[in-house]
């Protein structure tokens, strides 16, 4: 398997995928932390694999002492838990600049120093900063940015249904795990908690003294537009997870009888081709039966209450489909 050329498509496609996202619905979303962020969470999955530094600052091409340093600058502040430094510069800097830049060493003062100062020089680097004067009469202020069409309902019933994803596929989960899924501020995650506790779509219990959340059925309905984002992650976690399964099993091929994998079907026909509407409504079949399934397993756990020494066992099944119309051909 020539994993480096695999990698290479698929982040040409995730790219592809990000970038229609991201300009969806006429909005332009930030994207100024998604470098760091990705470095950051491939170094954490790659840390999982039992991977060392030194392996993996050699796997980006780093020297092991400057893989440091940009780990330190996007670790967690210590003076706003929760953020990476990168973040809460630049936010504070957007809420409070123009600010001299002893102003900010003051505010950050539990921060590392030199760290501090490679986090300014990489925001100026960026244009996310622009800095003012020279000297100690330097200035810091926030490059501007055109603000987005505020829809904080909608969006916080987004992030409601993202957080009921991730609770379902991964719970139960403390605040600290589900931040790691569910990349929001942790003010906005705690309210969205609270909200679903009230409306009893999730379970809390304590451990060891923190709250740890859970969610046992997590249904998006058709038609509800509150719930698409979620239902977009929902559909690529599927799928990932599928192919991380399949490929930590050790068998990278595709067996008829595997109950682990996925298919691709790709039908070539014309319009109104005598079988055009059996190919069409495969989605729809798909959901039916899928509908059908979970309907008779929800009758079956209500009449029958799961043995306490059962294993537990989820099957994960993702659909999808698209459908292109090329152009014909100018005849002239």
């Amino acid at each position: 398997m020539d994993a480096g050329l695999l990698i290479d498509a698929i982040v040409r496609q995730t790219t592809v995928l990000v970038a229609t996202l991201a300009t969806s619905s006429g909005q332009r979303a930030q994207l100024a932390h998604l470098a760091n962020a990705v470095f950051t969470d491939v170094v954490r999955e790659l840390r999982t694999q039992g991977l060392g530094n030194k392996v993996i600052a050699d796997m980006f091409g780093m020297a092991l002492r400057t893989f440091h340093r940009r780990l330190a600058r996007l670790s967690t502040s210590r003076t706003e838990q929760g953020r990476s430094l990168w973040e809460a510069v630049l936010q504070y800097v957007q809420e409070h600049g123009p600010i001299l830049r002893s102003e900010l060493l003051h505010h950050f003062h539990l921060d590392d120093d030199v760290v501090l100062r490679s986090v300014v020089i990489d925001l100026v680097d960026s244009g996310l900063v622009q800095r003012i004067g020279r000297d100690e009469a330097t200035r810091l202020r926030a490059a501007e940015i055109v603000p987005l069409v505020d829809k904080a309902e909608t969006q916080q019933a987004a992030l409601e249904a993202m957080v009921l994803v991730a609770l379902h596929r991964s719970g139960p989960l403390d605040a600290t795990g589900l931040a790691a899924l569910v990349p929001a501020a942790g003010a906005e995650l705690a309210t969205a908690l609270e909200q679903l506790e009230r409306d009893g779509l999730i379970t809390v219990r304590e451990r060891s003294g923190t709250p740890v959340y859970g969610c046992e059925r997590c249904v998006i309905p058709f038609g509800d537009g509150a719930g698409w984002e979620a239902s977009v992650l929902d559909h690529y976690q599927a799928m990932v997870a599928a192919l991380v399964t399949k490929l930590r099993g050790g068998e990278p091929r595709a067996d008829l009888n595997d109950r682990v994998g996925g298919s691709t079907f790709v039908f070539d026909l014309w319009r109104d081709h005598p079988m055009q509407d059996e190919v069409l409504d495969y989605l729809k079949r798909m959901r039916e039966e899928g509908l059908r399934l979970r309907r008779a397993l929800d009758a079956h756990a209500a009449a029958a209450p799961t043995p306490k020494e059962a294993a537990p066992l989820r099957v994960v099944a993702y659909v999808g489909q698209s459908v292109v119309e090329a152009e014909g051909e100018d005849d002239g």
